[in-house]
């Protein structure tokens, strides 16, 4: 039996949703790392060109979002242009991006703590890559991801309002940081944005893979449109505001922070831009990108522990899941196995800790990249098959969000090429990519005897709500 989605989040909360699921935690304080592998323009103008691809995708889930306005988003737009096997492709390509950053965010929770309580990160542990994982950071990390899994279960509502209220605290601590960064900073600092032994071209390029990772997010409003108490048009823009707010956000954040101190001095600090505005005079400051990291992390993992269960909800819905995720708990009215499943997947690789956050990123990005590229595919093929669906947003030529997405599909295809620039990392990444398709293989074996109509799914689908 199909279950329907209570009609609960506001149009600011979707954009908090939106933008502040892109909005992470990690960027803030690991541009140290990334300044000294890239150079402070390796990652700024990495970030800008993944900024301008995440704008061009977001252009087909923007006119899509409007004519199907059921919880999935690219899930439902797979299944109405290629059936059940589109659903499949789309649907865990982001499930699994979202997982990875999720599975991330269990240990930097405990992370960023230990930096002011150093007590945490100590006693009995374990090593992966190299990297020790504190028991006691690792139940401070599981400790918050049930709290989130809690204010998710109750209901979107509830996610959608705390998140303005987080959202609106990332915005005023932003304007902060930038405004002095570039008015007491200089732009000596930042130039040359680059060192003498870096190449410029393959610097930015190469960070193209972990800021798509970083953009990622926006794509929550597709996935929530069921339950927005919004006008289908104005879903359709949320999708492209949200991700201009958060890119512009990250690419002047960052920027104000080399603009502030040299950004060859950060590249040897610990935590990024956290110690630039401490060393450049200003700690109150400091402690404001300290706390936006906070911020972050909590609307990020607000987010994508809404979304991922959304997907999950939606491929059972779709019967490309067994039909038991199919589930909506009759008070709340959110997707409740699905939620269970989430956080089962979450802690699952989770407890892998600080030395899989390469993994994690490079595996997101690698996710995202192809979840991008089908949604392109999917808007020309439903373009093609149905011309009389016609959305509140549409874009009038077709050209842009099909670059976006031929250029996904190159990033895509490019990390599992072997010696490439942005090549998964051999064997770990490969081997948790196979795990994650075979996974996803066994699953639509086990429900193939289901399939539905494609034709009777899509009369299913086009019922809008404005």
């Amino acid at each position: 039996m199909d279950k329907s989605l209570s009609k609960s989040i506001s149009y600011f909360g979707l954009i908090a949703l939106g933008a502040g699921g892109v909005i992470g935690s990690s960027w803030i304080y690991t541009n140290s790392k990334f300044f000294a592998m890239y150079g402070a323009g390796g990652e700024i103008y990495g970030l800008m060109v993944a900024a301008a691809l995440a704008i061009l995708v977001s252009l087909s889930f923007a006119e899509l979002s409007t004519i199907f306005t059921k919880a999935g988003g690219e899930v439902v737009y797979g299944s109405a242009a290629f059936g059940k096997k589109g659903a499949l492709f789309a649907g865990w390509a982001l499930v699994g991006a979202y997982i990875s950053t999720m599975a991330f965010y269990v240990t930097a929770s405990s992370m960023l703590i230990s930096t002011i309580f150093p007590q945490i990160a100590s006693g009995p542990y374990y090593e992966f890559a190299g990297v020790k994982v504190h028991f006691t950071e690792l139940a401070l990390g599981i400790g918050i991801t049930l709290f989130v899994f809690i204010i998710n279960y109750f209901g979107a509502k509830i996610a959608g309002n705390i998140q303005i209220i987080l959202f609106i605290g990332l915005i005023v601590l932003g304007v902060a940081l930038i405004t002095v960064g570039f008015t007491q900073g200089s732009v000596s600092n930042f130039t040359p944005a680059f060192s003498e032994h870096m190449n410029k071209s393959s610097s930015i390029f190469r960070f193209i893979l972990p800021g798509m990772t970083f953009l990622t997010g926006w794509e929550s409003v597709a996935i929530m449109a069921e339950e927005a108490n919004v006008p289908a048009r104005k879903i359709g823009l949320v999708v492209i505001i949200s991700i201009v707010i958060a890119a512009a956000y990250y690419i002047l954040v960052l920027m104000s922070s080399a603009w502030v101190y040299p950004w060859e001095k950060t590249a040897t600090m610990e935590m990024g831009t956290i110690s630039a505005f401490k060393a450049a005079g200003f700690p109150i400051l400091s402690i404001a990108a300290y706390t936006i990291s906070f911020l972050g992390l909590a609307t990020s993992f607000l987010t994508f522990f809404s979304s991922a269960p959304r997907l999950i909800f939606s491929l059972a819905r779709q019967n490309v899941l067994p039909s038991y995720f199919n589930h909506v708990h009759p008070k709340y009215h959110t997707p409740t196995r699905a939620l269970w499943a989430t956080l089962v997947l979450v802690l699952g690789l989770g407890w892998l800790g600080k030395g899989a956050v390469v993994y994690f990123l490079d595996m997101g990005g690698f996710l995202v990249a192809l979840a991008w590229s089908f949604n392109a595919l999917c808007l020309r093929k439903i373009r093609k098959s149905h011309p009389e669906l016609v959305g509140k947003f549409r874009n009038k030529h077709l050209f842009w969000p099909t670059l976006g997405g031929a250029i996904a599909l190159i990033i895509a295809l490019a990390t599992v090429i072997p010696g490439t620039l942005v090549s998964l990392v051999w064997p770990y990444e490969y081997v948790i990519l196979g795990a994650w398709i075979v996974i996803g293989l066994v699953c639509y074996f086990i429900t193939r005897k289901t399939d539905e109509p494609v034709e009777t799914e899509i009369e299913q689908l086009t019922q809008r709500t404005d």
